[in-house]
């Protein structure tokens, strides 16, 4: 078992309080968020970017790892996850991923076949309650 952690700490009322995040690995250490970074375009992080964030690099990373079991190593896998979190349900109702990849030797249909598995086989995509689109490209 693995175990990561991060740590939320909020003051305030929902609107106009302030927040920090920070991550076990303190690649985030007291990261301001805040009602302006969710919901505007304040300075700082937000859960949805975080999310983002890693749904990106979880895919990637899965990717690359199907590519290697499948015979192929990627020069370049640029993956793009945007989270849309609609306010009205309060909820994130889809999590696009945009990959452009450079996989020398690999035919387009054996590559849209690993990429879709990744996709739905990748831990985060496993954990999002959500629809899950990706948009795969080999460049």
């Amino acid at each position: 078992m693995i175990n990561r952690k991060a740590t939320a700490i909020w003051k305030g009322t929902g609107k106009e309080g302030t927040g920090t995040i920070s991550t076990q690995s303190t690649v985030l250490e007291n990261t301001q968020y805040s009602f302006n970074t969710r919901f505007a375009d304040g300075k700082g992080t937000n859960p949805e970017e975080l999310v983002a964030a890693a749904h990106a690099g979880c895919f990637a990373m899965k990717l690359s790892f199907e590519l290697n079991a499948a015979g192929f190593t990627a020069d370049e896998l640029n993956a793009t996850a945007t989270i849309s979190l609609d306010p009205a349900q309060g909820k994130i109702v889809k999590s696009a991923i945009e990959l452009k990849a450079q996989v020398p030797g690999i035919s387009a249909e054996q590559f849209a076949q690993v990429a879709d598995k990744a996709k739905k086989e990748c831990p985060i995509s496993q954990l999002l309650n959500t629809e899950i689109t990706l948009n795969a490209e080999l460049v």
